[in-house]
This record gives C-alpha cells, structure tokens and sequence, in this order.
C-alpha cells in the first residue's frame, strides 16, 4: 500500500482497505496531511497512524452533526422572529415588496431564489395554499419563509432597510447591534454548507471571520487572543446564540464531551485558547 511506502503505519491492512471502500482517499487525506513532512512525496512524520487518521475523521463526523443541530435551531429561531417582527408592520407580503430593500440587485436575486424554492416545494402547506388560493402570487411570509434557504433568508435581513425592526430580531438574541447578527448569519450560512456536504471543520480556515465584540450582554468570552478564521470563533457565536433559543441542541455540553479528551496540540488547531474551559461562555 502506497501510504506504508510513505511512512504511515497501518496496523491491519485488510480494515484500512474496507475503510478506503467506504471513505474516499482524497476525503481521509484531509486529516493525515499535518502528519506529513513535506507536500512534494508526502512523507510521513515517525509514528504516524492510519487508525489515528480514522479517528480524527470520525471526530470531526461528530463534531459537525452537533455544530448542524445547532444551526438548525437557529435558522428555524431566526425564520420565526424575522417573520414576526417584519410582518406586523408591513404585512404579509413585504418581502415582494422591493421598495423594502437597500440593494436592487440582491432583491431580484433572493425573489427570484424565492420563487423558485416555493414552486418546487413540496410541503403540504404549500400544495394546500396553492389549492385554495390563485393570488398573490406567492403564499403570505409565514409559509415562504418556511421553505426558502437559510442563506436567502440571511440576504433578506441584511438588505432590509429598516433598522430600527432589524434591531429588533437582533436584541431578541441578545446582540446590542444588528451588524453582529448580521456578519454571524452570513458565517453560519456557510459553516452549514460546510456541514451540509461533510467538509472537513476540524483544521479549517474559514473565508468568512465573524465580528467579535468585546462584550456583549450575556455570557461570552475574551477576544483579544482569538483567531476570528479558525473553529472556535464560530464555535462562540453558535453557543452564544443558543442561550436565547428554546428549546435547544445542547452544544455547550456535547461539545465538553467530545472534548474531554483532547490533546492541547488537537485544540489549537482548531483555534481554541488555552484556558477556554474557564470562559463565562462555556461554564
């Protein structure tokens, strides 16, 4: 086997084979390539394991089914009080009301995203609505919202005009401004597509970094020492947020669990500080 060649000890062959039947090569080399010496022959470190490689995948499986929980609990959370904040004042269909919206173009875009997501679903609610109901066009916020993507639904907020409601949805998650929500919501549309089509979150390098205030008015954490693109930044705005939904997926706690055992080398590369235990956060 070529990986022996290379230097990465495989204690059984045979399991190691299955494993690669079942686990794309190029998948699992996502998490051997920091036991490697170089890039050029991709030599092994001494002492590297296949069945260590296994398990740090494994971990990572783990890690994102708790992290998409969790964006699942926020995205319906989010679903419900921008529907609820936004429609007492402007109705039931503000969102095909353009004028609502800062940028034209990004309008057009999310309507159109809108509408092709409605007259594909098929959630009865929808199939029912279309039944009994030939105008307007699309069913009242309350049901379209419910099928349309959570990065349609994050465009939405962030080109909406009015501030003063945005404010609103915000301060119900406890974020004193409505930017914070904002640039977390735009973070949390791409970690889920990350979780989505089971991208590696481990080691990762995220392209969005998400604003990290000082302090904020529940529990959080210090920010000075923090990598704003690595795991655990995002890792901070998902707890933080959960502490006002209920109910919840509980990733404070499952997380602690998977944790318990880690190494302090495995922590820092995915961006946690040393005394991260000891933040009010996680407490």
């Amino acid at each position: 086997m070529i990986l022996r060649q290379r230097g990465l000890e495989i204690e059984n062959e045979d399991k190691a084979l299955d494993c690669l039947r079942s686990i794309s090569y190029f998948r699992l080399a996502s998490y051997w390539k920091p036991m490697e010496i170089e890039e050029t022959h991709h030599l092994f470190r001494p002492n590297s394991r296949f069945e260590e490689v296994v398990q740090l995948y494994l971990f990572d499986k783990r890690l994102r089914s708790l992290v998409f929980a969790t964006i699942q609990d926020l995205e319906v959370a989010l679903r419900t009080r921008i529907i609820q904040s936004f429609s007492l004042p402007y109705g039931a269909f503000w969102f095909m009301d353009r004028t609502l919206f800062k940028d034209e173009h990004i309008y057009q875009s999310c309507f159109e995203s809108i509408r092709k997501e409605v007259f594909r679903s098929n959630e009865d609610f929808v199939k029912e609505h279309f039944i009994r109901y030939n105008e307007p066009s699309l069913p009242p916020v309350w049901k379209t919202m419910e099928v349309v993507s959570f990065g349609v639904l994050s465009k939405l907020y962030c080109n909406f005009q009015d501030v003063q409601l945005k404010k609103s949805v915000a301060g119900s998650f406890g974020l004193p401004q409505y930017t914070y929500l904002e640039s977390w919501m735009k973070c949390a549309t791409v970690l889920r597509n990350y979780c989505a089509h089971h991208a590696r979150l481990w080691n990762r390098r995220f392209p969005w970094k998400p604003q990290l205030p000082e302090r904020l008015p529940l529990k959080w954490v210090r920010t000075l020492p923090l990598r704003p693109y690595k795991f655990y930044a995002q890792l901070c705005y998902l707890v933080y947020l959960e502490q006002t939904i209920t109910p919840c997926s509980c990733l404070k706690e499952e997380l602690s669990a998977l944790l318990e055992n880690a190494s302090p080398t495995f922590l820092k590369a995915m961006g946690f500080p040393k005394e991260w235990k000891a933040e009010e956060l996680f407490c």
